[in-house]
């Protein structure tokens, strides 16, 4: 299986020619097939397919990890890109989100008027879920541990009035093959230690090859700085060597200053996956 960080909010080193963004975008090479794992915050997810070599039409399906536009901001482009590819997201509806800081609020939502004009491509899922061979959708995630103190900011809009995001539109797409799982978390809101425990509870036994994309130690896009303290974030680190993987792929809201500190835990079987790089695992 090959992954290529399309776009992220960094660039790896090397590769000045693609831009980057605070968004994700993942292409997925597996099983004869392509998936785009989220769309990142713009159509500069494309332009830099373009610049890879890659052929958007050639994506078989997308899968959206959650409703923000950092993930799911590009969708436009991919659709006068692609006119085959399925699109999956947590379902059954669109939630209203919103960031907020301080007296500051923004919609940080989908485009709502683009899932009108194309309902059909649309899938909706609120259940584990095969879409194809090998690879699952997982919705159901218990809150063992706490969710990110960045979730803190984020909330959703309901009966006309802000409330905290508890992300039930949120999911975990798993990719599996002879040796093992492949698993992707987008933001990880409701906590990357629960996502591999969903994980590990869906696929008793199964090694986790690699877990791949952002934990949300971000407290505020904008600023950088690291929600919650420092230890909290090793700690996080430490507990997720005790499951039974073998490396993290992280990027995206871990954010620059939090990376560090993880990584001072989880030593060399933590990496960064910045925009243009491509690992096999």
């Amino acid at each position: 299986m090959k992954i290529t960080a399309l776009i992220e909010n960094t660039r790896s080193p090397g590769i000045e020619h693609l831009k980057a963004e605070h968004g994700l975008s993942l292409l997925i090479e597996h099983a004869n097939r392509k998936f785009l794992f989220d769309t990142g915050a713009s159509g500069a997810f494309a332009d830099n397919a373009t610049a890879l070599g890659i052929d958007l039409q050639s994506i078989d399906m997308v899968v959206l990890s959650h409703h923000h536009f950092d993930h799911g901001g590009g969708l436009r482009r991919f659709l006068q890109s692609n006119n085959r590819a399925p699109i999956y997201l947590r379902g059954p509806a669109l939630r209203e989100c919103y960031g907020k800081f301080l007296w500051f609020q923004k919609y940080i939502g989908l485009d709502r008027e683009l899932l009108r004009e194309h309902q059909d491509r649309f899938v909706f899922v609120n259940e584990r879920t095969g879409i194809a061979p090998g690879a699952f959708i997982l919705t159901d995630v218990e809150h063992t541990y706490p969710p990110p103190h960045g979730n803190r900011s984020i909330f959703v809009k309901a009966n006309g009035q802000l409330e905290p995001d508890r992300f039930a539109h949120e999911l975990v797409l798993v990719l599996q093959e002879a040796d093992g799982l492949a698993v992707f978390t987008g933001c990880a809101h409701q906590g990357v230690l629960n996502m591999v425990q969903a994980v590990t509870k869906a696929f008793p036994g199964v090694p986790i090859k690699a877990v791949l994309g952002g934990m949300h130690f971000m407290a505020f896009p904008p600023f950088n700085f690291i929600a919650g303290s420092k230890q909290e974030v090793a700690q996080i680190g430490k507990r997720l060597l005790a499951f039974p993987l073998h490396r993290v792929y992280t990027c995206h809201c871990t954010g620059s200053h939090a990376f560090p500190v993880l990584k001072g835990a989880m030593g060399d079987r933590l990496e960064y996956i910045g925009t243009g790089r491509s690992v096999s695992v």
